[in-house]
């Protein structure tokens, strides 16, 4: 006997139309029986609909996406918590309202490197150290058992305490204040409700807003002490902070900078790790990402030459196994394509009129640090 099926009606309430097969893909999330007739329904009924999705909010962890092929253990734990808000007395990048960094884009595949005047440079420097504060309060709160999300959440409050709006937040709809990565993720890992074990590595990528310019930096720490244990977690994770500092080493006036991935990569390949070719470095100052483009990878074709006055991010990512990566349904979260773990290191650097300044360098109480390999390790076999 085949089943009959009813008629819907539009959810949109002043629409009395017979529904089409589209649904809200929040709802669907969800669990929540939501059909409209048509997008441009859907887009009228939002304002109003989008406030249901407060009231449906799960309270058992989920995966939100139950049929994607993941490539490594790794999971998503949602329900994610509500994007977190700022108090209006601080200043906002253009992209906080609507996401959308409009600056940005009307400079877009621009080649020219912007020169930072004496009074850019001193405001980069200030942003710079409370970028370090930042990073390091957030990695002094690692330990198992604790959520991304948690780490998330200390991060927010630390900007809104120092006047600066996290730079993340709503970039490109980013939902979250800060980028938290586990283990095979790459990068652009969203925080959530997942508990860290013993065992994990975390990269956490902090970015800050204030006075009108943007810090970045980032940094890889081992979790417990399995990881420390593990010789090809620190082997990968070492290996990693060494190939940033090697390249750091190279910055001067004069220096091209396609150079850089050419000392990153030999020594990547030298302790068996590849280099993620997909993400790069970038110029940063007034603008969160600008030119120039700085590669990771050896042989690269990338133009410029480094002169005083830039300022930039080297943040090489590695991995254990292939370079390749898979982006998650998310659309943010970029695994490895075989589920091996990922580390990065990332510094802001200025280029000086006789060599670098480490923008985000390290402080003598800065948690995490270098620790001695384990001679025990599986690559080559």
């Amino acid at each position: 006997m085949v089943e009959v099926q009813h008629q819907k009606l539009c959810s949109r309430l002043e629409c009395k139309n017979i529904a089409s097969s589209l649904q809200c893909p929040t709802c669907l999330k969800l669990g929540n029986d939501s059909y409209f007739c048509g997008q441009d329904c859907f887009k009228k009924a939002w304002p109003t609909h989008k406030l249901v999705h407060k009231t449906l909010q799960p309270t058992t962890p989920y995966d939100p996406f139950p049929t994607f092929s993941y490539t490594g253990s790794l999971r998503p734990v949602y329900p994610l918590s509500p994007m977190r808000t700022l108090p209006d007395s601080i200043p906002r990048p253009d992209y906080a309202t609507d996401g959308i960094p409009h600056s940005e884009q009307r400079l877009f595949r621009t080649t020219n490197i912007h020169i930072n005047t004496a009074e850019e440079i001193a405001a980069i420097r200030e942003a710079c150290k409370l970028g370090r504060k930042v990073l390091d309060i957030a990695a002094a709160a690692l330990t198992p058992g604790v959520t991304s999300d948690s780490i998330d959440a200390l991060v927010h409050e630390t900007c809104i305490s120092i006047g600066a709006y996290p730079s993340p937040l709503n970039y490109y709809h980013f939902p979250k204040s800060v980028c938290i990565s586990v283990n095979e993720i790459i990068c652009h890992g969203i925080p959530d409700q997942r508990k860290l074990v013993d065992g994990d590595i975390v990269n956490i990528d902090v970015s800050i807003y204030y006075k009108g310019v943007h810090a970045d930096l980032n940094e890889t720490y081992y979790v417990g002490e399995k990881t420390l244990a593990d010789a090809d977690s620190v082997r990968l994770v070492e290996t990693t902070r060494e190939c940033l500092e090697k390249a750091i080493e190279l910055v001067k006036p004069g220096m091209l900078f396609r150079e850089i991935g050419n000392v990153i990569e030999k020594h990547a390949t030298a302790h068996g790790c590849s280099v993620i070719r997909t993400y790069c470095g970038h110029g940063i100052n007034k603008l969160f990402h600008c030119a120039p483009n700085i590669p990771h990878y050896a042989k690269n074709k990338t133009p410029g030459v480094a002169k005083p006055g830039m300022t930039f991010t080297i943040e090489p990512m590695l991995a254990l196994g292939s370079w390749k990566d898979k982006t998650w349904p998310d659309n943010w979260t970029s695994a490895t394509v075989d589920g091996r773990r990922s580390a990065q290191f990332e510094h802001m650097l200025l280029v000086t009129e006789t060599g670098v300044e480490v923008l985000t360098a390290r402080n003598a109480d800065s948690p995490g640090g270098p620790v001695p390999r384990i001679s025990i390790h599986t690559f080559g076999k």
